[in-house]
């Protein structure tokens, strides 16, 4: 059995997303989600290759966007393209902005008072991502997209990392044709991403890049 298949991985009821306040796309409002999402009563770490075919939950996910901003103003994001040996089949190929992946349950056994969400984060970023420059955190928003199969069974948390230098390098084969980009050119290639990049950057670049 593959490490894939036995991964537990951080989920929540949808009915209870519906409850909080049920969206489709992008919004703003965090705060109102997160603390009833997050309440520990309320989680639970499920198999993953169960949870990747049963809507009746949503797998919680941090999604990391990286920007830079250079002295005359202009924004860049990095970018890459996935990679076939990801572990979300249904990704592959795509172009992306965001940085991220599962909770696992082993976040949860880091240690007493440790967050499982911030640890999975943290975890997530040090196997994917060298960063190598001074930033600056903010949590932005978060995503649902109920029109794809992969966005059914997923519920995205969008943190915006403003890099100091655009040295955010992968550390790993599957994230390839990575680096910063200049949004402009990014908001020109929209239909090479995946749904839910597709969503930040029309959210959050579209009309105003800040």
């Amino acid at each position: 059995m593959s490490t894939v298949e036995t991964e537990h991985v951080l989920v929540v009821p949808t009915e209870l997303f519906h409850e909080v306040g049920y969206f489709q796309g992008f919004t703003e409002q965090v705060d109102q989600y997160l603390e009833r999402l997050l309440d520990p009563a309320c989680i639970s770490y499920r198999p993953r290759n169960e949870m990747e075919e049963d809507p009746s939950f949503k797998q919680l996910i941090p999604y990391v966007l990286f920007r830079y901003t250079d002295e005359a103003g202009a924004i860049q994001l990095f970018q890459y393209t996935r990679g076939k040996g990801q572990g979300e089949k249904r990704l592959h190929s795509k172009r992306s902005v965001g940085i991220g992946g599962h909770i696992s349950s082993i976040d949860a056994d880091v240690g007493s008072g440790s967050d499982p969400y911030q640890e999975g984060m943290r975890r997530e970023l040090e196997e994917e991502v060298i960063i190598d420059t001074p930033y600056t955190v903010r949590c932005v928003g978060m995503i649902n997209d109920d029109l794809t199969e992969v966005g059914k069974v997923h519920l995205g948390v969008v943190h915006l990392f403003d890099v100091e230098r655009p040295e955010v390098h992968s550390r790993e084969d599957e994230i390839r044709e990575a680096g910063f980009r200049p949004v402009a050119e990014l908001m020109g290639q929209l239909d090479q991403f995946e749904s839910w990049s597709e969503i930040c950057l029309r959210a959050l670049f579209a009309t105003d890049p800040q």
